[in-house]
């Protein structure tokens, strides 16, 4: 599977929002990470659907929308309407996580599934059968700047395992403390999709290009074995 940058906008300077996406779009990263909190399943608030609304108006990146809410089925369909082409959901916030998946899916995006650093990895796998991407939190959710948690590398590691076996060609996202200096350790767990938010917006252009080099270096090692 080909390695994708996901720059999360919760560490975005709201000022420069456009001009920041721009920024790492033309660096080559081809998802846009957004996620959404409601104050509830995490202490922190964050944005909803008139952003994901007001970016798609004039931005073509995967918009990767990522629900940190209570009952994420609420508003699955106001969110694919806003124009979201992955949702992923909380495996500990679903009422009935098989029905939210399948509303996704109806709504025609791709549906993804996350856990909490405290849930075990196996947890997702009966619903493996349904979704298109996995994302292995490596820090709480909740806030931005955390550093990544050195045990989840085993859990991303589980993770690809669990998707060897399931035989579908399912994503595997990590979010969460990512860096230039772990990158290449959590690639080699087996993750493709990156979710990094400080560690690009410091300087958009330059950070999300030096992560595009590592990950298209990484992919054509692999490639190569």
């Amino acid at each position: 599977m080909e390695n994708i940058l996901a720059p999360s906008i919760l560490a975005a300077d709201i000022m420069r929002l456009g001009e920041q996406i721009s920024e790492v779009r033309g660096a080559g990263a081809k998802y846009l990470h957004i996620d959404v909190m409601d104050g509830v399943f995490v202490p922190s608030l964050s944005y909803g659907v008139c952003v994901v609304e007001s970016i798609r108006k004039s931005c073509d990146m995967v918009l990767d929308v990522h629900l940190m809410i209570v009952e994420p089925h609420r508003y699955v369909e106001a969110f694919a309407q806003a124009g979201a082409d992955i949702i992923t959901v909380h495996l500990e916030a679903c009422a009935d996580v098989r029905e939210t998946i399948a509303l996704i899916r109806r709504q025609g995006c791709r549906a993804g599934l996350t856990i909490r650093p405290e849930t075990p990895v196996d947890a997702v796998e009966e619903y493996l059968d349904q979704i298109d991407q996995l994302l292995i939190m490596s820090v709480h959710p909740g806030f931005g700047g955390q550093h990544y948690f050195a045990s989840a590398t085993d859990r991303i590691r589980e993770a690809a395992e669990l998707i060897r076996k399931s035989g579908r060609p399912i994503d595997l996202e990590v979010d969460g403390g990512v860096t230039r200096d772990n990158v290449e350790r959590i690639l080699d767990a087996g993750a493709n999709v990156i979710v990094a938010g400080s560690a690009v917006f410091h300087d958009p252009q330059k950070d999300a290009a030096e992560f595009m080099q590592i990950l298209r270096e990484h992919s054509r090692a692999r490639d190569a074995q």
